[in-house]
């Protein structure tokens, strides 16, 4: 068991960080946008600013980078390829976007079937960023 190439990390990480920030993008952009509006409106919130926006394209590139080093790390154990990033898919899902997502549920921020939007979303977004990010990992000497 060789040490991961955080190299490849980094490289597999920007293919999946762009990954997510493209899925996100057209998300919240266009697929939910009015919803959002309506929603910062109903909480009395601003809508989001360019720094705040800057700030989640660094943390959808973070993101992706965390994705493909977690399937670096389980890749010994359970062997290169998509199946593995697909288990490292849902891991992160579970982790980065369903616990959260249940967070505002219980909290009534957003309706349910928003959040169901956004969850289900978000699940076949972070599989492609995997897929793609792990598609770029290599152990040394491959």
């Amino acid at each position: 068991m060789g040490k991961i190439n955080i190299g490849r990390v980094i490289v597999g990480g920007l293919v999946a960080g762009l990954f997510i920030n493209v899925a996100e993008s057209l998300l919240n952009l266009v697929m939910i946008a009015d919803r959002m509006e309506l929603v910062y409106r109903e909480l009395n919130l601003p809508q989001p600013s360019g720094a705040t926006i800057a700030l989640f394209i660094v943390l959808g590139f973070l993101l992706g980078t965390l994705t493909v080093w977690l399937y670096a790390a389980i890749r010994p154990r359970f062997g290169p390829g998509p199946k593995t990033a697909i288990l490292t898919a849902l891991f992160v899902w579970l982790f980065a976007y369903l616990w959260p997502a249940l967070g505002d549920a219980l909290l009534g921020i957003l309706d349910a079937d928003l959040l169901v939007f956004v969850s289900v979303w978000g699940m076949f977004e972070i599989l492609a960023a995997s897929v793609a990010g792990a598609w770029f990992y290599k152990e040394a000497g491959e």
